[in-house]
């Protein structure tokens, strides 16, 4: 037998997995995949080194205006690519900046 709270920390949990998989998806269509892993260097940083760099401070504001924006210097000489609306919804923007700082 199943008490309401398991059920309800199931359905939680079920949520929470669909909401970050819609993210990932988020992100690899407009492309953020291409450059960026979870745990590893590719062009860019890892989300872990992301993550690391920035623990403990309220950047969310200052990593969308980087993402829009582009550029270079945070992680090393590679340039990041502006990356405008139409590329990454602002919703999924702010979703997959919260997404890297949980990493």
């Amino acid at each position: 037998m199943r008490t309401p709270a398991l059920c309800v920390f199931l359905f939680g949990a079920l949520a929470l997995g669909t909401a970050q998989a819609s993210t990932e998806e988020a992100m690899t269509k407009a492309g953020c995949m291409a450059c960026h892993a979870k745990d590893k260097k590719i062009v860019g940083p890892s989300f872990k080194e992301i993550a690391a760099k920035y623990k403990g401070q309220d950047v969310a504001a200052k990593l969308a205006e980087k993402v829009r924006k582009g550029g270079s210097g945070s992680f090393g000489p590679v340039p990041m690519a502006p990356n405008p609306p139409d590329k990454i919804s602002d919703g999924d923007l702010k979703d997959a900046i919260a997404l890297i700082l949980a990493s």
